[in-house]
């Protein structure tokens, strides 16, 4: 019994693939789900995530593989008092959807309000910046569309440097 059931172990095991093969069969994956992947992306059936940073519902990610778009990241962030305060690259685009307030980038205030778009700057070593709701209490949402090309083709780093007050330690 035990002689079968190393035979099976052996039989499994993975043979070596050639970088060329693993590219083959990884675009041949990538262009699949291009084609038959999820289409709509209901904001009903996405969790709420809690992190550092805030409070998130990430519609597009990578680890959304069933989603027929790849590269992007998108999310909405729900800003009760502010944000954590972080650093990366610019070049993204955050929609205001509801309420107003202010965005810090390397210290200088910007305020906007619903229907507004902030772009955060391109700039050597990325900017600093923490979002802020001007109305407490009242709602403050906006959703952020970051192309992941761009920012790994700038190499951006992510460095948080406060958390946000909602942060439950684990």
């Amino acid at each position: 019994m035990a002689e079968r059931e190393v035979q099976k172990i052996k039989e499994t095991e993975a043979k070596p693939v050639s970088f060329y093969e693993w590219s083959y069969a990884h675009m041949n994956q990538w262009k699949e789900r291009a084609v038959s992947g999820q289409v709509v992306v209901r904001g009903k059936d996405i969790p709420r995530q809690q992190s550092r940073q805030g409070h998130s519902k990430w519609y597009l990610h990578p680890l959304r593989d069933e989603l027929v778009t790849q590269e992007w990241l998108m999310f909405q962030q729900d800003i009760h008092t502010h944000s954590g305060r972080h650093r990366h690259q610019g070049g993204l685009a955050i929609y205001v959807i509801e309420g107003k307030g202010w965005t810090t980038v390397d210290g200088v205030r910007f305020d906007w309000e619903a229907g507004d778009l902030i772009l955060l700057p391109i700039k050597s070593g990325g900017c600093e910046h923490q979002h802020f709701n001007g109305q407490p209490g009242q709602p403050c949402k906006w959703l952020a569309m970051i192309f992941l090309p761009m920012m790994k083709s700038m190499s951006s780093e992510l460095i948080q440097k406060e958390v946000s007050p909602d942060y439950a330690h684990v």
